[in-house]
């Protein structure tokens, strides 16, 4: 995420999280006009749940798919991947594997996918800009029941209003042609959402996850917090006790995304949560009783903060002080069955995943470091 100067003099608390949390710049953290078509709301295909299905997933081998295949197979479903071959491939050796890339004017392409084989489901976790989807959706849409589509909360035109259901306003390019997936993140997601239902017309299971955690998350956005509380001492906290939070479980997630394909679940869902509601406060303080950790807070208001040249989301993850993008609606998957699993399961499985990963997997590191953390509170404390 990119750092904004932000200064006190003549700047409020709007534009101070504006400024530091865009929605360009929430693009750069993937979150994941009207739409052209849209997914019939709220419908299931006709073949119900239950069966054994056929599952194609396109991707499978970063954060989200490697959850979501375990969950597939444990269904007792047939899974075949399709990818580079470049991510992670020691992972499901006793899967069937096609290599090929999802642009199609790219080595293979997409040859891998032609013939007359046939699939209940594709699951599509990697799709950022509208040319590739529609040659992957086009490929496959006469040989397949199901398209489920991960798209994300960033193709709403706003980060800013609260509760916004699926049927807010969605972000839009000038260049519909573009493939400036940095610049038009949402925007770009949006267009494959629209590509996916104009070729596969009511067959489409749209999902748009908020900020995905848990095991494997190579961001560490949600990391820092259950890392940083567990080393303990002064924590510089953010905001107030209140300000929401949203975030999901890659683990509810994926249950949730397997749960729609075997039940034919069709449209489009907003994946946030959790469902019982969290606040930045309960996220630390709930950290910190997972980890039984001696951690003490030092809450610091918005303004506090910008005295002292904290960012909210990059130096503070998973804050944005209230902003829409931490209120999103999401009763309509909590009604078709996305579940949240209790905060202490995330935090105890996100630091197994952090303490067995490399050096270099740590890279990634987001927060502020302990240097400028231990500065910003001896200021705060005069």
């Amino acid at each position: 995420m990119q750092h904004v100067p932000v200064h006190s003099s003549g700047v409020g608390r709007r534009q101070f999280v504006a400024a530091a949390a865009s929605a360009a710049t929430f693009a750069s953290f993937g979150l994941g006009g009207a739409p052209a078509a849209r997914a019939q709301e709220g419908g299931r295909a006709s073949s119900g749940g239950g069966t054994r299905k056929k599952v194609l997933v396109l991707g499978g081998t970063g954060f989200l798919g490697p959850h979501t295949v375990r969950a597939c197979i444990a269904k007792g479903w047939e899974v075949t991947l399709f990818n580079r071959g470049r991510t992670n491939t020691d992972l499901f050796p006793d899967l069937e594997k096609l290599e090929g890339d999802r642009d199609p004017d790219k080595g293979d392409g997409l040859k891998a996918l032609e013939g007359d084989r046939r699939w209940d489901v594709v699951i599509d976790t990697s799709s950022y800009v509208p040319r590739i989807a529609r040659a992957s959706v086009d490929l496959l849409k006469d040989r397949i029941g199901q398209y489920l589509l991960v798209s994300t909360v960033s193709v709403y035109a706003s980060m800013e209003e609260p509760d916004q259901d699926e049927s807010a306003e969605l972000a839009t390019v000038e260049d519909e042609t573009s493939e400036n997936v940095n610049m038009y993140y949402g925007a770009l997601k949006a267009l494959c959402e629209q590509v996916a239902e104009e070729l596969m017309p009511g067959r489409v299971h749209v999902v748009r996850p908020g900020l995905i955690v848990g095991p494997g998350d190579p961001t560490h956005r949600f990391t820092y917090w259950p890392v940083r509380v567990r080393d303990g001492g002064e924590v510089l906290a953010p905001g107030q006790l209140d300000d929401p939070v949203q975030y999901i479980d890659v683990r509810d997630l994926a249950d949730f995304m397997v749960r729609a394909c075997d039940e034919g679940l069709m449209g489009i869902y907003n994946a946030v949560g959790p469902e019982y509601g969290q606040t930045i406060a309960g996220l630390v303080y709930g950290c910190r009783a997972a980890c039984k950790s001696d951690a003490r807070f030092t809450w610091v208001p918005m303004e506090g903060l910008q005295e002292l040249g904290v960012q909210p989301w990059s130096d503070m993850p998973m804050w944005t002080g209230g902003m829409g993008i931490d209120r999103m609606d999401g009763s309509k998957a909590w009604k078709a069955g996305l579940t949240s699993r209790p905060l202490a399961e995330t935090v105890t499985a996100t630091l197994e995943s952090w303490d067995g990963m490399s050096d270099e997997q740590r890279a990634r590191r987001w927060g502020i470091t302990r240097e400028r953390e231990a500065e910003a509170l001896a200021k705060w404390a005069k």
